[in-house]
């Protein structure tokens, strides 16, 4: 026996609710390939387990909440108990885990910019003219030069005395041999890096709390629709 009166509305409702997060999915996934792409131009990691660990959570999150909601989809229309309460259970780890994460983020986001920190210095004393760097590429897409600033560049050997990559220069100028604060971005990197992070992580968080919402009045209703096919059965 289905269900019936109002609980049709809450099986809409759950419907509805699967189909955004289904969105969601598809979104985050497509976010997590924007920031590996992102990542390898840009915050110039050294170790490839650094680089790739946060895309990887995204479309790993991406993947789960793709097909956690496309399971929650079919138990609603078919209003099968089983799958339902599968997809609640599931819906509910989702969310302890994205507390937890939200949490480990904060409490380890001074590490994060350590290891920045490390990671851009390392670039920089292994800098090599003689090939295309990443480290030119960073500082060119985001005005700035060297670690904390340019005179970063005067203790690495091929550079000294004052000298400094060319990609550090404003305006395409030419300021390797004598920078001045006229004709070169001043600027570290790691700064410019931790202010672009701070900026998405504002972004990510507000999306965050957005999916969060929905993911409890999506338990919410599952639980009402659980009980209604529930009682449909006795």
């Amino acid at each position: 026996m289905g269900v019936e009166g109002g609980m049709k509305c809450i099986k809409y409702l759950v419907f509805f609710f699967n189909f955004i997060f289904w969105l969601c999915g598809i979104a985050l996934i497509a976010l997590g390939i924007f920031v590996q792409i992102e990542l390898r131009n840009t915050l110039v990691m050294t170790g490839p387990a650094s680089a790739s660990a946060a895309p990887i959570v995204i479309l790993a999150v991406g993947v789960i909440v793709f097909f956690i909601s496309f399971f929650g989809c079919c138990g609603a229309m078919k209003e099968n108990y089983c799958m339902v309460t599968t997809f609640a259970v599931l819906l509910t780890l989702i969310f302890l885990v994205e507390i937890a994460a939200a949490i480990a983020g904060y409490i380890f986001k001074d590490k994060i910019q350590g290891v920045i920190n490390e990671e851009v210095q390392e670039e920089l004393n292994n800098y090599n003219s003689s090939k295309v760097n990443p480290l030119d590429t960073l500082q060119k897409k985001y005005s700035c030069c060297g670690v904390s600033n340019y005179t970063d560049w005067f203790s690495v050997p091929q550079f000294k005395p004052g000298r400094v990559p060319s990609s550090c220069c404003k305006n395409n100028t030419e300021c390797s041999n004598h920078p001045t604060h006229d004709n070169v971005n001043e600027e570290g990197c790691v700064t410019k890096i931790e202010a672009w992070l701070r900026k998405h992580i504002v972004i990510v968080a507000a999306v965050a709390l957005g999916i969060a919402f929905f993911e409890i009045l999506g338990i919410i209703f599952a639980c009402c629709l659980m009980k209604g096919i529930r009682s449909g059965y006795e």
